[in-house]
């Protein structure tokens, strides 16, 4: 019994850190010792744990309880040249650098599997044979449903992650399962339109770098329940915030980036100013 107890105490802590406030318009969110964060310009790692961290915060308290789908999106590779290059090697690594994100995602939200929550990985129904047996060999501890093969039984209390939907089929059951109640984490969504993703969906994280002149000059990030950020690569300060209402375009669950391009492209050229009167 002591033992069990332990493990349970153990599951507790990783499966539920450190509540957090939320709020639709909410600018804070909240540490260990109750003060407000950003978050951080990513590194490789970084931008997973604070995607783990703001995915398991929206399962939590997600913005629309009643339809939990939840959205995280992410360069899945660091070198942003290898993204969209339109090659075989960098599909295969961008792939392959999603599911192992599914996998530490997966394995934070149930440490302990026998424990719960109940989890399964969702497979584009586009994905080939030898991506879902990809997908099998890279993710452990949940249950592997190629979305080419039906709906899988899922229950209330189960934690569903699609990973890179690519397919109007996918985004069909993805937004059914969460209007059912069942939590439902969309990663790294492809070929994603306008309706593919409910405006009622929550972005747990979101992450894009902001180029200007061919260089990557700032970084628009979200971390739920906190507000979006426009930060400068250089200079690493936080420009302006934003809430859902402010930066979501009408009737989806997809930020504008106009006003954050402006803003690193101004704090650039001002920079570059100061610099030349010395």
């Amino acid at each position: 019994m002591k033992l069990l107890g332990t493990l349970f105490l153990a599951w507790t802590a990783a499966a539920f850190p450190v509540a957090s406030i939320r709020g639709r318009s909410s600018s804070l969110q909240m540490g260990i010792f109750g003060g407000p964060t950003i978050p951080k310009i990513p590194t490789k790692a970084g931008n997973q744990q604070q995607a783990i961290d703001g995915i398991k915060a929206a399962i939590s308290s997600p913005r629309n309880p009643s339809f939990p789908l939840l959205e995280c999106e992410f360069p899945p590779l660091q070198a942003l040249n290898k993204l969209g290059d339109g090659s075989l090697r960098s599909a295969i690594e961008v792939e392959k650098a999603n599911l192992s994100f599914c996998n530490k995602l997966i394995n934070s939200i149930a440490p302990l599997p026998f424990l719960g929550p109940k989890t399964c990985l969702m497979v584009s129904s586009s994905s080939s044979a030898s991506s879902i047996s990809k997908a099998k060999s890279i993710v452990k501890g949940t249950t592997v449903y190629p979305l080419a093969e039906g709906i899988p039984d899922v229950d209330q209390g189960d934690v569903c992650v699609f990973v890179s939907p690519s397919s109007q089929n996918d985004y069909m059951v993805a937004n059914k399962l969460a209007s059912q109640g069942i939590t439902t984490v969309i990663v790294n969504a492809f070929a994603k339109d306008r309706k593919s993703v409910s405006e009622k969906a929550t972005m747990a994280y979101f992450q894009k770098p902001l180029t200007y002149n061919s260089a990557v000059v700032g970084y628009l990030l979200r971390q739920y329940p906190g507000k979006w950020a426009t930060i400068d690569a250089t200079s690493k300060e936080v420009l302006k915030t934003f809430t859902d209402d402010e930066i979501l375009v009408q009737g989806t669950n997809t930020p504008d980036l106009r006003e954050s391009g402006r803003l690193v492209q101004k704090s650039v050229d001002e920079r570059a100013i100061r610099a030349r009167r010395g």
